[in-house]
């Protein structure tokens, strides 16, 4: 199994002192030199978002962030941990059309979107396949899970970011105004790719297949792209929402050494948190056992300190991210787990009740 190094949850954090704000944002550059990993964002003025691997790495962040990075600013914490999650699909969905006509711009715009296959997903996410791989590379991984070789040169963009593992695919034979529908469409994916139609979370694994794009514009509105930037961004959106939408959870491995007086209890630790071991042995030359287990990251807040506190401080959980676990129910249903965990997340975002659930 691959394992990464991945940004799974976040704090929100502001200035006690509001017009220290800007020194926030020079802190936050700082530490994100300082640390790779870490990941911050504006979610309104003054107030900013702080993600890291885990609990742990969390602390450890807003601790630099404070003492090594603030020059005696004061910063608050002003939410608990969240975890981040992801948004998908699981099957191809029919042609998505949309159109707009005013007196200056005449467009339509056919997408489809479908599933990436997972080692394609992984070759992304690896670095193997992106937008600076190769051609010949490039054609070669495609064509091995079924891909036409052509299309490599095809992939308008992955995303988000320009690297994440999503892609937005020419499918057409002849467009009119080729660079003007690029840039609109790459700008729409982009948006898309980072705030999908469930509940504003990154996708994941999503192929967008542009099947026909038709842009007519007077030479005066080229440079004004914003009503064809929301078209687009519509289009994808709808077209998720057709192709069977799920959403995902981060799921951490967890990796235990212990004692077998302790291990009851361990396994009642776990399974409160919605945990599966999936491997257990008695390390060589001792009478320590290991255990690995699945837990879901929204279930992990505390693990370390239950674990720690149960076991007088004797043992401490490691936890790396494994893999991005389907909920397996369906998010249009708001009585669903996936359907709660959306209405959940876009409360938390100020987003509303989503008009798809029923």
């Amino acid at each position: 199994m691959k394992l990464s190094v991945c940004p799974l949850m976040f704090v929100t954090v502001n200035c006690k002192v509001p017009s220290e704000s800007p020194k926030l944002v020079q802190g936050l550059k700082r530490l994100a030199m300082s640390d790779p990993v870490v990941l911050w964002s504006q979610v309104e003025p003054g107030t900013f978002t702080v993600a890291g691997v885990g609990e742990l790495h969390l602390e450890i962040c807003l601790k630099d962030l404070q003492e090594d990075f603030m020059d005696g600013v004061e910063v608050v914490v002003s939410s608990p941990p969240v975890a981040s999650f992801r948004e998908t699909v699981r099957k191809s969905c029919d042609p998505v059309e949309r159109k707009s006509r005013n007196k200056q711009i005449q467009c339509s715009l056919s997408v489809v979107a479908r599933p990436l296959d997972e080692n394609l997903i992984e070759a992304i996410e690896d670095g193997r396949l992106g937008p600076r791989t190769d051609h010949a590379v490039r054609s070669e991984i495609l064509a091995k899970h079924g891909w036409d070789k052509d299309l490599g040169d095809k992939i308008w963009c992955f995303g988000p970011d320009a690297v994440g593992p999503n892609v937005i695919v020419n499918r057409c034979n002849i467009i009119q105004n080729l660079e003007l529908a690029k840039k609109v469409i790459v700008a729409g994916f982009e948006m898309v790719a980072k705030e999908g139609a469930l509940a504003k979370e990154k996708l994941h694994g999503i192929c967008f297949e542009v099947h026909n794009v038709n842009i007519r514009a007077d030479e005066a509105v080229r440079g004004t792209t914003a009503q064809l930037n929301e078209m687009v961004r519509t289009a994808l959106i709808e077209s998720q929402l057709a192709a069977k939408p799920r959403l995902l959870e981060p799921t951490y491995i967890v990796a235990i050494q212990c004692p077998k007086s302790a291990l009851s209890t361990i396994y009642g630790i776990l399974h409160q948190r919605n945990g599966s071991v999936y491997e257990e042995f008695v390390r060589e030359g001792t009478m320590l056992h290991i255990l690995k287990a699945y837990v879901p990251v929204y279930d992990s807040f505390g693990l370390s300190k239950a674990i720690s506190a149960a076991t007088s401080k004797l043992v401490t959980p490691q936890c790396i991210f494994g893999y991005w676990s389907d909920m397996c129910s369906d998010p249009f249903q708001a009585n669903a787990p996936a359907g709660q965990m959306v209405l959940d997340i876009r409360k938390r975002k100020k987003m509303g009740r989503p008009s798809f659930q029923k």
